[in-house]
């Protein structure tokens, strides 16, 4: 099974297919933008050892590598944004996890099983069935004819909060942290540079997704979440509700399909 993209919610996903036994490769970009990174499969591009709750994911550079991480109990995450490893592998089940509104080349006739998650998708056009990523009442339902609920630009709703809880990059240039991924943070107080320009917290929380420190920022790049919760209610180390959810919407398409097409 191959995984396009390695972000928090793409990380649900894949634990939980780990966990049913599935060998899976997730294929990243170079340079990973996710947030919420001690969450997130893909910070192995730049740590080459990520460690998700009970998965670790270890960045290999060649196909190789993977046979010798699925005997080690590892997730292999190689390199690869146009998805050439597709082609060369010929895998059963290819997921677009990206999340990035709108398809990248995934395509049905990639695998014999093909999901895609969120807006940016047609069911049966371009995969096999595309999922419900925004939270709510329809969070995780399987669509086999037609597309996710479109992308609002407006970020889900937490603690009351919404799009303030997000924090934009400012300008462009080298990011430079000052507080930590489960740091609590104050109102106004200065989370990380953006070159030598400052950039604040818009609320008073915990702040649970900071980008790295190896990305080179461009003006309006998401950069920060900050958790308006009590503490005690903010888990920055462990899989989050919606990522779990996806984690058993996947499962769930993945035998639907594989059982009308006798392919499982």
């Amino acid at each position: 099974m191959i995984v396009r993209g390695g972000g928090d919610l793409a990380t649900g996903v894949i634990q939980k297919l780990w966990h049913v036994g599935f060998k899976i490769l997730v294929l990243e970009t170079e340079c990973p933008l996710a947030i919420r990174r001690t969450v997130s499969v893909c910070d192995a591009i730049f740590q080459k050892e990520q460690r998700v709750e009970d998965l670790v994911a270890v960045r290999i550079t060649s196909l190789k590598d993977c046979a010798k991480c699925w005997q080690q109990n590892k997730l292999p995450v190689f390199v690869d944004q146009t998805a050439s490893a597709i082609q060369q592998l010929k895998p059963l089940i290819v997921i677009d996890a990206i999340l990035a509104k709108k398809n990248l080349g995934t395509h049905r006739g990639m695998a014999p099983i093909t999901i895609a998650l969120g807006p940016g998708f047609s069911a049966p056009q371009d995969v096999d069935v595309v999922i419900e990523t925004m939270r709510g009442h329809r969070l995780g339902r399987l669509y086999f004819e037609g597309t996710a609920l479109p992308n609002t630009g407006i970020p889900g709703e937490i603690g009351g909060k919404s799009a303030e809880r997000v924090v934009h990059a400012p300008a462009s240039g080298q990011v430079t942290h000052l507080k930590n991924i489960g740091d609590l943070v104050l109102k106004g107080e200065a989370l990380f540079f953006i070159d030598q320009v400052p950039v604040y917290s818009p609320l008073t929380g915990t702040l649970r997704g900071l980008i790295s420190e190896k990305v080179t920022c461009y003006q309006g790049l998401k950069c920060a979440d900050v958790d308006p919760r009590p503490v005690e209610k903010v888990d920055c180390l462990t899989i989050s509700d919606k990522a779990r959810a996806l984690g058993g919407a996947v499962l769930e398409a993945i035998f639907m399909i594989g059982r009308r097409k006798n392919v499982l």
